[in-house]
Parts: structure tokens; C-alpha cells; sequence
């Protein structure tokens, strides 16, 4: 399991949601294909929305961006 793998599952089982916002948003950084990057931010997006977190706007801006809302 890779590292980012191992901190992603160690915030979920803490419940670290401002954790999982950061380290969804790190592996959408690190995915190799649209696809992989859509879906982590997609996760990093509704965890920022259920907190008002800072990054809500930014997340979502770079969903429209990918053609993630019509």
C-alpha cells in the first residue's frame, strides 16, 4: 500500500475529515488519468462541503473545470 494509501485510510478510520479534504485533493494531484483525479477530488469536495471548509471553492471550481457539472 503506498503511503498517501495508508494516510487516506488511517484519516477515515480517525474520522479526520479535514484530514481526508487535504489527502483526497493530494491524490487527485497524484492520479495518473482524469478519471482517478475526478474522483478523488469529487471526495475532497463533499468532505470540504460537510465542513464549510476554505477549499470548497476551489475544489469545485476545478470539477467545472474537468467537465465534472453541466
Amino acid at each position: 500500500m503506498s503511503d498517501l494509501g495508508a494516510r487516506l485510510l488511517a484519516a477515515h478510520g480517525r474520522d479526520d475529515r479535514p484530514a481526508l479534504v487535504l489527502l483526497y485533493r493530494e491524490a487527485a494531484d497524484a492520479a495518473n488519468d482524469e478519471n482517478a483525479s475526478g474522483f478523488y477530488l469529487t471526495h475532497a469536495y463533499v468532505f470540504a462541503l460537510e465542513l464549510g471548509h476554505p477549499d470548497a471553492p476551489t475544489l469545485h471550481a476545478r470539477l467545472k473545470q474537468m467537465g465534472r457539472e453541466e
